[in-house]
């Protein structure tokens, strides 16, 4: 999965929306109702880490590939919804990119 431009950005992405999940569904939580604002300090760090990696994936698979602007954009795009990474990964093993 990861010899491949798209499997490598299948890795990427993945990481960058767990991260995104971990910040909302855990850190975010933990901060407004446990009194730690520590855990969205670390988590967004790593989250804001992962996504200028994401970005950079992004360039890379569109540089060796090719990628359409509307598959560009829809990957950008995702970044920005929870779970919208887990619904780009399942239209990418359809695709002819694989």
């Amino acid at each position: 999965m990861r010899k491949t431009p798209i499997g490598k950005f299948r890795l990427i992405g993945f990481l960058e929306g767990l991260s995104l999940l971990i910040l909302l569904f855990i850190a975010m939580p933990l901060k407004y109702f446990a009194g730690f604002p520590d855990a969205v300090t670390f988590v967004g760090t790593l989250h804001g880490l992962l996504f200028i990696l994401y970005v950079i994936t992004i360039a890379y698979v569109t540089y060796k590939i090719r990628w359409s602007f509307l598959w560009v954009a829809s990957a950008f795009a995702v970044a920005f919804i929870p779970f919208g990474n887990l619904v780009l990964d399942a239209k990418l093993r359809k695709s002819r990119y694989k």
